[in-house]
């Protein structure tokens, strides 16, 4: 473990640039005898790796045959193989620093032994490789390394990186999910820096694009135990969908374990580590990767590589094959290489290459920036006798600006990387079994925010070979008149849809709250929108309000049939008697009722309102005083009969019409204080009910209509009195009993209708009302005058004088 790393591959030049990669993915101690010194044996050939160190050698020797860039500058390169071991990656970071020996005497000529290193190719082994060449400030470019811990300039000020970081892979992550309406899923990425930190940035992007995670659970290569139970953890869950944030390595293992245990149908989201990778592909994985979905670097075409690969590598690269001494020497310096030599005619993978594009921007980055620190001229070539210091480097790779000539442009940005530009490429097999990375979109953050992210989901095939999208929701989607009602204790997908109440909608899926509909409106049967309240008031057309119409007018009628019959008999003594005058009056007051209840009827209007209550006050209290004045001339009249009494002489006809005219103008005056203080108003009510509008008419003043009530109600109550005391007078025809029924009558409705009116809103108030009005006004139009008409039309001979005297004989 001591001994000193060697290069894999090697070339001399005027500047150095270094490469770490694993070409070799395993390492293993040759003995542990004890009988001679252990060596560390790499095999395993990782055939992308080799891409990565032949695509480099490629770069380099097309730039040293430029004319245009460093001119008369050659550059040399020593590719270390790291083997997959963070043992050997240590090891050949050192290597890489201190050239192959010590340097001593003349050899220190002030030149670095080397000007920038291109590596590696994980983000933990990076890391590793960035600490330790930090302090000598010597530039370190990756081609995949993606860690968004690498941004941080203040811990890792000399490294640069031609991929972007994996905040924006994270973050598109949770994007993809969140476009397929995915809002449940499980997540599983590698314990190492690269797993953690992309996790770490799906996980809260998700929380804030409502994504919830079932769970989340990570394993590292070298865990057995830990990756069995992240296999039964995604056994046992009920999410559909998965986001792998894995190292190729971890998601080798993964689908091994998901294989063995049959675990299918699972939709995978992967990242660019191992989306694309050759290496997954094999006649089982299909089974449980087919339809995968994920982000992948694009794939460029480097003109002249191939061509590269299949000849002048072979040629070249390798010292032991150019034969000029000892075939035998020869034969054992190339045993380090017999297996590289096994895929000398494999060119399959290299148009699928994906990482080679990045590889050779990371040289021309590192030759455009010594480029420009030699003060190279196209004509005069480049100064070659200034010594060019790694920070230097560092210095002018932060201003390179260039287009390498399959048209990307190469700049870095304030954290050392590129603009993020990802294919969305999806596993699907053609029609002779093969496995292909289709491409169904991209997602590029150079772009405006809404258009960055685009996706053909036609051309998507789904987990396990399906057309149609799974889905994976812990619960379905409320419909448009419910919202979410989160279930206690879990994520806040996992919910029950609970109806809106009355008056409040919801008019989108997966609403969270219902909204309140204003005042005039109400929600309809699906509580989807606001709609206009019924309003509602007695009209004219329903069927209550033609049943109220027709009593008024059947009132009316009755009353008129009574007016003109006793008209017809205004000569008789029954019509004569007790003030025919106040008869007729009393039945065009009773008239005036029966109509004013009609104004009751109908949309509430400014004027309909203020008619209704003063006209019904007015119109009673002009019938009631019609009856208080033949009250009052019944017990005059007796009273007139005593000896020495003159009392009818203070209450004559002049008096009865001045005592009618006086009550009534009582009632005018009340009537006319409510109306210019507070009058009736048309008035829309919605606190009775709150799916409809009662229109209805406020009273304005609650005193002017209690006044207006009190008042007949007090000439009712006197009326009754004084009928009462005159009910026991002696007359064959004694109608202060009639009016004393009547007046009865009259109370008992009036008293009854105080609680009906208070107890029913809306139109059934109206109603009550009415309905009072109707039976008072037929109780005293019945009581008073029906047994009159009966004994005109029935009992003539009754008719007399001497019968209603009481002195007639047989």
């Amino acid at each position: 473990m001591g001994d000193p790393k060697n290069t894999l591959l090697s070339k001399d030049g005027d500047i150095t640039i270094g490469t770490l990669i694993s070409i070799h993915s395993k390492e293993t101690l040759s003995s542990s005898e004890f009988t001679e010194k252990p060596q560390l044996i790499c095999s395993s050939v990782n055939i992308q790796d080799l891409r990565l160190a032949q695509i480099i050698m490629f770069a380099i020797d097309e730039i040293n045959r430029s004319e245009n860039l460093l001119p008369n500058v050659s550059i040399g390169y020593k590719i270390f193989d790291t083997c997959g071991s963070r043992l050997s990656s240590m090891s050949a970071t050192m290597a890489v620093m201190n050239g192959q020996e010590f340097a001593a005497g003349d050899r220190c000529n002030g030149q670095p032994p080397i000007h920038a290193i291109i590596g590696e190719s994980e983000s933990s082994a990076t890391v590793i490789l960035s600490r330790t060449t930090g302090p000598f400030k010597i530039p370190v470019i990756s081609h995949s390394a993606t860690c968004e811990c690498l941004s941080n300039r203040r811990d890792y000020p000399s490294f640069f990186r031609t991929i972007a970081s994996d905040y924006h892979q994270s973050r598109a992550l949770a994007y993809i999910v969140k476009h397929f309406g995915w809002t449940w899923v499980g997540a599983v990425n590698s314990d190492n820096d690269y797993g953690n930190n992309g996790m770490a940035t799906f996980l809260k992007t998700a929380q804030e694009e409502g994504i919830c995670v079932e769970y989340s659970v990570k394993f590292y290569r070298t865990e057995p135990a830990k990756l069995l139970k992240v296999v039964n953890i995604i056994k046992q869950s009920a999410a559909k969908v998965i986001v792998a944030f894995l190292a190729s390595f971890e998601m080798n293992n993964l689908l091994e374990q998901l294989y063995i245990q049959n675990i299918t149908g699972i939709q995978m989201i992967g990242v660019e580590a191992w989306i694309t990778a050759k290496s997954l592909i094999t006649p089982k994985s299909f089974q449980v990767l087919g339809g995968s979905l994920g982000f992948a670097l694009s794939k460029n075409k480097i003109e002249g590589f191939l061509d590269y690969v299949i000849k002048e590598f072979w040629e070249t690269a390798f010292p032991c094959l150019q034969r000029d001494g000892n075939s035998s020497q020869y034969v054992e310096i190339c045993r380090r290489y017999q297996d590289l030599f096994v895929l000398k005619n494999y060119i399959e993978d290299v148009p699928e290459q994906r990482y080679t594009s990045n590889v050779y921007k990371a040289v021309y980055a590192v030759a455009h920036a010594l480029h420009n620190l030699l003060k190279c001229k196209e004509q005069e070539g480049c100064e070659k006798g200034l010594t060019i210091q790694p920070q230097q480097v560092v210095e002018a790779l932060k201003k390179v600006n260039f287009t390498v000539k399959f048209g990307d442009r190469v700049w870095f940005d304030s954290t050392g990387a590129t603009v993020a530009q990802y294919e969305v490429v999806n596993w699907q097999q053609d029609s002779d079994g093969s496995i292909q990375f289709k491409a169904v979109g991209y997602y590029d953050a150079s772009l405006p925010p809404d258009q960055r992210f685009v996706l053909n989901t036609e051309n998507i095939i789904w987990a396990g070979g399906q057309l149609k999208k799974p889905r994976s929701v812990c619960s379905e989607s409320c419909p448009p008149g419910t919202r979410k009602a989160a279930q206690k204790g879990r994520p806040v997908c996992c919910y029950d849809c609970i109806t809106c109440a009355d008056g409040e909608i919801s008019n989108e899926t997966d609403s969270n709250n219902c909204q309140q509909c204003p005042g005039e409106y109400w929600s309809n049967t699906e509580n989807t929108e606001c709609v206009l309240k019924a309003v509602e008031f007695l009209s004219f057309t329903e069927v209550m309000g033609i049943v109220l119409v027709f009593f008024s007018l059947f009132g009316v009628g009755i009353t008129l049939l009574v007016a003109i019959l006793f008209y017809s008999k205004k000569d008789t003594p029954i019509v004569k008697a007790n003030n025919s005058e106040l008869s007729f009056l009393l039945l065009f007051s009773l008239t005036l009722c029966f109509l004013c209840s009609l104004t009751f009827i109908g949309r509430p209007t400014r004027w309909s309102c203020m008619l209704r209550h003063t006209a019904f006050g007015i119109a009673f209290v002009l019938c009631i005083s019609c009856v208080l004045g033949k009250t009052i001339v019944v017990l005059m009249a007796f009273k007139a009969t005593l000896p020495g009494s003159n009392i009818m002489k203070w209450f004559g006809p002049a008096q009865q019409r001045l005592s009618v005219f006086t009550f009534t103008l009582i009632q005018v005056l009340i009537c006319v204080l409510w109306l210019i203080i507070s009058p009736p108003f048309p008035y829309k009510n919605m606190k009775y009910y709150k799916e409809r509008i009662i229109f209805e008419c406020s009273l304005g003043s609650t005193i002017g209509f209690s006044a207006v009530l009190g008042y007949i109600g007090l000439l009712a109550v006197l009326c009754f009195i004084l009928a009462f005391l005159a009910r026991t007078l002696p007359d064959n025809f004694n109608e202060a009993k009639f009016i004393t029924f009547s007046m009865l009558i009259f109370c008992a409705v009036w008293i009854t209708f105080i609680p009906a009116y208070v107890s029913s809103p809306g139109k059934f108030t109206v109603a009550v009302e009415i309905f009072a009005i109707l039976a008072s006004s037929f109780s005293l139009l019945l009581c008073i005058f029906a047994p009159k008409c009966y004994i005109i039309l029935f009992k003539p001979e009754q008719n007399t004088k001497q019968h209603l005297m009481g002195k007639n004989t047989n």
